[in-house]
C-alpha cells in the first residue's frame, strides 16, 4: 500500500509540475522570467517598460526584425526616444546574445503578449 501511495504521489507531482510553474514565466512560447530582472510592463526599471518598447516598434514583427538584424544600437528605437538607455545598451546587447539570439520572433511575440496581458 505504501508503495502505491508513493507512486501515486510521484505521478501527481510530475503531472502537476507544468501546472505549478508560474504562468507569467512563459509568454508566446518564450521564457521571459530572466527579463523581469530589468523590465516590467508598465514601469521603467533598469531597462525600459515593455509598453514603451511595444509603442516604439508597433508590432512584434518590427521588433523581431531589429533582433534578427543583430540588435544594433543604431537600430534601437528606445535609445532614440530616451537617451538614458544608450548608456545601458551594452548590458542589453549581452542579454540579447544570451537570451534572445536564435529566438528573435518568439522573444518579440512574448514582449507584445506580456504587454497585452499587462504583466510579464
Amino acid at each position: 500500500m505504501k508503495k502505491v501511495m508513493v507512486m501515486a504521489a510521484a505521478a501527481a507531482f510530475v503531472m502537476g509540475a507544468g501546472v505549478m510553474a508560474p504562468a507569467d514565466a512563459q509568454a508566446g512560447g518564450f521564457n521571459v522570467k530572466k527579463c523581469k530582472a530589468c523590465h516590467s510592463v508598465k514601469k521603467k526599471k533598469t531597462g525600459p517598460a515593455w509598453k514603451d518598447v511595444a509603442a516604439a516598434y508597433g508590432s512584434a514583427d518590427a521588433l523581431a526584425a531589429v533582433f534578427k538584424s543583430g540588435f544594433k544600437v543604431s537600430d534601437r528605437k528606445m535609445i532614440a526616444a530616451d537617451g538614458k538607455w544608450k548608456s545601458r545598451a551594452g548590458m542589453m546587447t549581452g542579454q540579447y546574445k544570451k537570451l534572445i539570439k536564435g529566438h528573435e520572433e518568439e522573444a518579440a511575440k512574448a514582449l507584445f503578449d506580456a504587454v497585452a496581458r499587462g504583466k510579464i
